[in-house]
């Protein structure tokens, strides 16, 4: 394979392309390590050892660096691998590696994501948000079945909202209570719902 070129990403850090392709982010001193400059012949079990012994090892101890920070979904951890601008076979098996040690878990993510918000978010909106994250269907379905028990905390959720934005419900106007309503439904609250805080507003006093 012929280095076919190199960018300069930080002072440190350059990318190489081999073959007219990108392949990899190396540092200065790996390049001197490894013989690497523009027109180099780098033979085939060179360009393995370095993807091997390199880039794939920086890649799993950036990967297990991300979730000690913060637990993340299997495709936010592969974005931030890929910002990383490390090779795709190398961010599959970084994965799979933080994968068999259980640090990677979608269901996991998702069951926290929603306890943690199913009290001042509507299902709709949670549904949504976890959609974003890379979360299939079926997991999110799997846990919205596990953590929603209640057909009472829909109502308790906005109930939460109205308290956080200090709303008194007996001394607001009809624009107000228009106001909020949209602002809910926009959240993803069903009418009915939105309809029975309102109407039973004494009870929830």
């Amino acid at each position: 394979m012929i280095v076919t070129g190199l960018e300069q990403v930080t002072n440190a850090k350059f990318k190489i392309y081999l073959d007219g392709e990108f392949a990899f982010v190396l540092y200065k001193g790996e390049l001197s390590r490894y013989g690497i400059e523009e027109g180099a012949v780098l033979d085939k079990d060179v360009v393995a050892k370095i993807l091997e012994e390199v880039v794939l090892k920086r890649a799993k101890l950036r990967a297990l660096h991300l979730l000690e920070g913060m637990d993340r979904s299997e495709a936010g951890l592969r974005e931030k691998l890929r910002q990383g601008m490390y090779p795709k076979e190398v961010i599959e098996r970084a994965i799979a590696y933080v994968k068999s040690f259980g640090y990677l878990d979608d269901e996991r993510y998702a069951r926290h994501f929603v306890e943690g918000r199913k009290a001042t978010k509507s299902r709709k909106e949670i549904y949504y948000l976890l959609s974003q994250k890379g979360i299939r269907t079926e997991v999110i379905e799997q846990v919205f079945e596990c953590c929603y028990g209640e057909e009472n905390e829909e109502i308790e959720a906005i109930q939460k909202i109205i308290q956080k934005k200090r709303i008194d419900l007996d001394h607001a106007s009809k624009e107000q209570i228009q106001k909020l309503c949209g602002y809910l439904s926009r959240k993803g609250f069903r009418y009915e719902d939105i309809r029975q805080v309102i109407q039973n507003r004494d009870e929830n006093a």
